[in-house]
């Protein structure tokens, strides 16, 4: 057996808690594989790949999948044998004195769970604990980069609430027993993100989500045990209905006690919801997920980030400057762009050929899209880091189809943002800080300093100005200048005689 690390009495969560508790759990379930143990062991195994859930919609480490498919034989087989002797829990609690059927039911359900225990006595065997051990180390040590409570765990739990929140919707519509179960299934992955992510939330909402999530799975384990009543030969008309009316009994106490706080005007859901970002806040969530996800991938993140500044300060000044009239979400569309577009360089990608502008491109356009994002502004995002550098784009280029001829102007003016941020800064030497945009007569004016006027790094910058003329149609002149910080470290290179870094 694989010695589990040390588990702190004080801090019961997290990667490094629930993967140790995994391997705690399966050597008190092997002995006779008992309800409790059984039910302890699920859980803590669905802990961790919940966690695999929120950590893989930002982190695109293979190893969040493997860890999953490690634990889904026996997740799967311990589900099997969990259902049935939940089953034997409610035979037993509603049967009634001297009851015929419910003796037979037991029977055929012990029966049952006999070669469940046998099949999840296999599964417990194959079970790799020591590469679970390994995979579950490995990963604890990228969960530290995506911070409890930040805002991709609260864009997490919205779009788990929204899901949940649907599912409400299609329950209380249809009132069938696989809608709820749905609705319970959503609930029940909303309280895990909260409880595994947003651990102040939790402490608040706990009781009610856990309240509501058994209430709804005993509404599904009523069903089930119904339709095994139907299923089962030999019961008389009488028994059935007698069973019938106790199982909907009980099943329409917990939909009352789900309606009295989930129905109506104000409910819970727009408790929840109204601690859960919206509006502006919205969007830096959107955009904090998209950095995250980018800076796993990304092998110079400070580079994208300067970069992203640097845009940020070419699009605001060419606004206030009236050289266009930018669209409500452009700036935050080329900010995005600023942040992903070195994702491509990433030696995680699997993907062969040359041109990381391109593997980026495919990268980004596979993303889901952050709420309050469209597929239009994906597609833009995804142009944008394709056409950052390099050749521009022609008119029948794929990365354009679908958008009208004022959105593709648009796109073509947050191409050339991007492209002449992204070369005041294409040797990744950090030289360049700041910019200052003006108009003078009819010219854009782009001050910098950090450059010397005679260059490599000039030339580029004199070329990537050229998509940006041309949309704007006026010139742009770059007015550079070496500034002290760079000027001392040309001289210490020219005297340690070192090759200019601009050369390669």
């Amino acid at each position: 057996m694989i010695p589990s690390p040390a588990i702190s009495e004080t801090r019961k969560s997290g990667l490094t808690y629930w993967a140790a508790r995994v391997l705690e759990e399966c050597d008190k379930a092997a002995a006779g594989f008992a309800a409790d143990p059984v039910h302890d062991l699920r859980v803590a195994i669905r802990r961790c790949r919940s966690m695999a859930d929120g950590f893989l919609s930002v982190d695109p480490d293979p190893a969040w999948k493997q860890m999953k498919r490690l634990a889904k034989p026996l997740f799967a087989a311990l589900g099997e044998l969990r259902d049935t002797q939940v089953m034997l829990e409610w035979v037993a609690k509603l049967r009634e004195p001297e009851d015929a059927l419910a003796d037979e039911l037991t029977a055929n359900l012990t029966a049952k769970e006999h070669h469940q225990k046998s099949a999840a006595q296999h599964a417990l065997a194959a079970f790799d604990r020591k590469h679970w051990a390994a995979l579950n180390e490995h990963l604890a040590g990228r969960t530290g980069r995506v911070p409890l409570e930040g805002l991709v765990f609260q864009h997490l739990a919205l779009e788990r609430w929204m899901e949940a929140r649907e599912f409400h919707r299609r329950a209380l519509r249809n009132r069938s027993g696989a809608a709820w179960h749905q609705l319970r299934i959503g609930i029940k992955r909303f309280r895990y993100t909260v409880e595994n992510f947003l651990p102040a939330r939790h402490e608040k909402w706990s009781r009610d989500l856990r309240d509501f999530q058994d209430a709804l799975g005993e509404v599904h384990d009523f069903d089930v045990l119904r339709a095994i009543i139907v299923a089962h030969p030999g019961a008389t008309s009488e028994a059935r209905a007698r069973w019938f009316q106790r199982i909907a009994s009980e099943r329409q106490q917990r939909l009352d006690l789900y309606r009295s706080r989930m129905v109506g005007r104000t409910t819970l859901w727009e408790q929840w919801r109204s601690e859960l970002p919206s509006g502006r806040n919205l969007d830096e969530a959107g955009l904090e997920k998209l950095r995250t996800w980018a800076s796993f991938l990304d092998p110079d993140s400070g580079h994208s980030t300067l970069v992203a500044h640097l845009a940020l300060a070419l699009f605001d000044g060419l606004s206030h400057c009236g050289t266009f009239r930018p669209g409500a979400r452009d700036r935050l569309i080329v900010e995005a762009a600023a942040l992903l577009h070195e994702v491509g360089r990433s030696k995680e990608l699997d993907e062969r050929g040359r041109g990381h502008q391109k593997r980026g491109q495919r990268t980004v356009a596979k993303l889901k899209p952050p709420l309050g994002w469209s597929a239009q502004d994906m597609q833009c995002l995804a142009a944008l880091v394709r056409f950052h550098r390099g050749g521009l784009p022609s008119r029948d280029d794929g990365a354009l189809a679908g958008l009208d001829r004022r959105r593709r102007n648009d796109l073509l003016r947050m191409m050339g943002v991007l492209r002449l941020a992204n070369a005041f800064d294409e040797t990744h030497r950090g030289t360049v800080r700041e910019l200052q945009v003006s108009k003078q007569d009819k010219m854009i004016v782009v001050s910098a300093r950090g450059v010397r006027t005679i260059s490599r790094e000039a030339e580029r910058i004199a070329r990537a100005r050229y998509l940006l003329e041309t949309i704007c149609r006026r010139p742009v002149v770059v007015r550079v200048s070496a500034g002290r910080t760079a000027r001392r470290a040309i001289a210490a290179r020219d005297s340690a005689g070192g090759p200019d870094p601009l050369q390669h």
